[in-house]
């Protein structure tokens, strides 16, 4: 453990101006809205709703993994109905090729001249939400097409770049139940998803209320909340949260801890359960989605308690547990949250109260 390196909390300074700070408060009545409108069609699941709205500010892409019949496709396009964005659902099967997903050159004869040319006609991935819907089930090959559209937001083809429009986000489902037939995720493609998002069974006064809705004739109406250029401007507000250096620290141990590399520093459980750890892409989404999640709670500086929060979804498809694992029934999650045990909370509890005194005593802008 390196808690004697921390020293004293000293925020980073930010450049949160009034436009800055107007801004913020934009974001926090947005998230609320989006909740509300949201609430209309997809009932209970708040987690869920939340967890995906922070992965849509951080510019992530997220991963949905849960049985059939728990809105998971209807969660997604209605999250791009209320934002306003172009939305392509692309239904994974064993057949569809790449070229089905990003598109193909065609041969194109010029009646005028009777010249013939080579032109780009555009898959359905050049919309600004995806929904990859059942992604597992589709070969390697297919999967991998999206690889280049999830980390360099283009295509290529032909040798030529095609740019994907902006805001661009990739929502993939997994159905955990059923993997006869499928193709898992290679770990490559899983750390590119910010988060993999669990959705559970609703509770029974949740289910009472999806059947009651659902079984009568009911035609809901969706506000805008947000048009693509907005949630490119929060997205760019998220990145100016100032984040003390301790909570960095913080959410490097939950990477790093997980690493037998570490020697000595790490847990018995970890030896015990864990096959590969998380990589530095964890600890950068780690405070991503904390700065998100600050600015969503009204606060404008990340805690340890934020890292907490999105610990699970940021870390449970980056542990990679082994056989003595899977023989006990342990799985990624149950390594997340002994973590969350393992590390001494309070230095950092005391530090998140130093720093948040600090940050209120100073004078406005």
């Amino acid at each position: 453990m390196e808690q004697q390196k921390i020293g004293i909390v000293q925020p980073q300074q930010t450049d949160l101006g009034a436009d800055e700070l107007a801004a913020v408060e934009k974001l926090q009545k947005a998230y609320h809205d989006l909740r509300a409108e949201l609430g209309k069609v997809i009932v209970g699941q708040e987690a869920v709703i939340e967890e995906l709205l922070i992965a849509l500010f951080c510019r992530g892409h997220a991963l949905l993994v849960g049985v059939p019949g728990l809105a998971k496709t209807l969660l997604i396009s209605t999250l791009a109905r209320t934002l306003g964005l172009s939305f392509s659902r692309i239904q994974f099967t064993p057949d569809l090729m790449p070229s089905d997903i990003t598109g193909t050159e065609v041969i194109e004869e010029d009646k005028t001249t009777g010249g013939r040319q080579l032109r780009f006609v555009r898959g359905p991935v050049f919309a600004n939400v995806i929904l990859a819907d059942e992604i597992n089930r589709t070969p390697p090959k297919t999967q991998a097409a999206l690889l280049e559209a999830m980390q360099e937001h283009q295509v290529t083809a032909g040798g030529k770049q095609h740019r994907l429009p902006q805001p661009f986000f990739v929502l993939a489902t997994q159905n955990p139940i059923e993997q006869e037939g499928t193709y898992p995720l290679p770990e490559a493609q899983l750390d590119r998803f910010m988060f993999n998002i669990n959705v559970g069974y609703p509770s029974e006064d949740e289910e009472f209320q999806i059947v009651r809705l659902t079984t009568q004739s009911l035609k809901v109406e969706l506000k805008h909340i947000l048009s693509g250029e907005e949630v490119m401007q929060l997205q760019e507000i998220v990145r100016k949260v100032p984040v003390a250096d301790h909570v960095i620290r913080y959410a490097l141990q939950f990477s790093r801890l997980t690493r037998k590399t570490e020697g000595g520093n790490i847990p018995d459980f970890v030896s015990e359960y864990v096959s590969w750890g998380a990589g530095p892409r964890a600890s950068q989404y780690l405070i991503l989605a904390g700065k998100a999640r600050a600015l969503l709670k009204g606060r404008y500086h990340v805690s340890t308690e934020d890292i907490r929060q999105v610990a699970l979804p940021v870390l449970r498809h980056r542990i990679v547990t082994n056989f003595n694992a899977e023989a006990e029934g342990i799985k990624s999650d149950t390594i997340v949250r002994r973590l969350i045990d393992f590390i001494p909370r309070q230095q950092y509890d005391e530090m998140d109260a130093s720093m948040a005194k600090l940050l209120r005593d100073q004078p406005a802008a």
